[in-house]
């Protein structure tokens, strides 16, 4: 990664971390149920998701600060997500950023409930933001409600971490697989452009464009991380090394092999390319975005 783009996902990265806890509720909540949230909101990461809200503003010439709260909100979902595939009921894992998961510190129901208030309190968070923002319209405020409850709902991000549990231990087809990647992974960042592009004001042609984007860059994301499943370790993951073959989980190595899903990773890379650069964003900083999603090591 250039010096550039490691800057760039620094500073925006710190920018949203310095608004994490201000979107949780404070008030009338449970100590150790607040402890919880924060323990892992606060656990690092690389805010993939609220840095591209920020990317996609910053190269369609709006201000960044408007998606600040919609940025952390989608942090928070991120949050949740991560609690709650860390469950024992899920994939069961003991590490998660190198520290402790949130259940084997908190226990498994006070994690749960975390997960629960993390989610919740995304929505409000943004109908509190946006419902009489100035600069951004009313009819736009909803989409970014509505985008958000479908990309993370039963037809999206719970839907492919369902899909995800039923194909342990059993054979699955090319489709079964990019399915599940396409959506527990992939539409929370196409959540992040199309939202991103709502509160930019964005034509239809650049938000379907925004969206070729994230369901390329989505399933690379995945398909990388299929690879440094068996490519990393522990300690530079943060999570355990080699849990997907423990667990007898289909990847794309195990199915179609290193080489092959090596190849795929750089054609989706360079599809999201060409769809920024067919609606004049080849220059933006979404492109060395994408290249970090084929070379990160974590």
């Amino acid at each position: 990664m250039n010096q550039t783009l490691s800057a760039y996902l620094q500073e925006r990265a710190a920018l949203i971390e310095r608004n994490l806890l201000s979107a949780l509720e404070r008030e009338e909540v449970p100590a150790r149920l607040y402890e919880s949230m924060s323990y892992s909101l606060m656990a690092g990461g690389k805010r993939l998701r609220p840095v591209l809200v920020l990317a996609v503003l910053e190269s369609l010439g709006a201000p960044i600060e408007r998606g600040i709260p919609y940025a952390v909100s989608l942090e928070l979902i991120h949050t949740y997500s991560l609690i709650h595939d860390d469950l024992p009921a899920m994939d069961d894992d003991d590490l998660r950023r190198g520290k402790p998961t949130n259940h084997k510190v908190y226990g498994e129901a006070t994690a749960i409930l975390a997960g629960d208030a993390l989610l919740t309190r995304a929505f409000s968070s943004i109908a509190d933001a946006y419902l009489e923002h100035p600069e951004v319209k009313p009819e736009n405020g909803l989409r970014l409600i509505a985008e958000l409850g479908r990309r993370c709902g039963a037809a999206g991000m719970v839907g492919g971490q369902m899909a995800d549990m039923e194909g342990e231990g059993r054979p699955l087809s090319l489709a079964e697989l990019e399915y599940i990647h396409c959506h527990k992974t992939g539409d929370l960042l196409v959540a992040a452009l199309r939202g991103a592009a709502y509160l930019a004001d964005a034509s239809p042609t650049l938000i379907d464009a925004l969206t070729r984007y994230g369901m390329a860059i989505g399933l690379a994301f995945q398909i990388q991380d299929d690879i440094l499943d068996v490519e990393g370790d522990t300690a530079q993951l943060g999570k355990t090394a080699g849990s997907d073959q423990s667990r007898q989980k289909v990847t794309y190595p195990s199915l179609i092999g290193m080489e092959a899903s090596k190849q795929k990773l750089a054609q989706l890379v360079s599809d999201a390319k060409e769809a920024l650069r067919a609606v004049g964003l080849g220059d933006s900083i979404l492109v060395p975005l994408a290249d970090y999603i084929m070379e990160r090591s974590c």
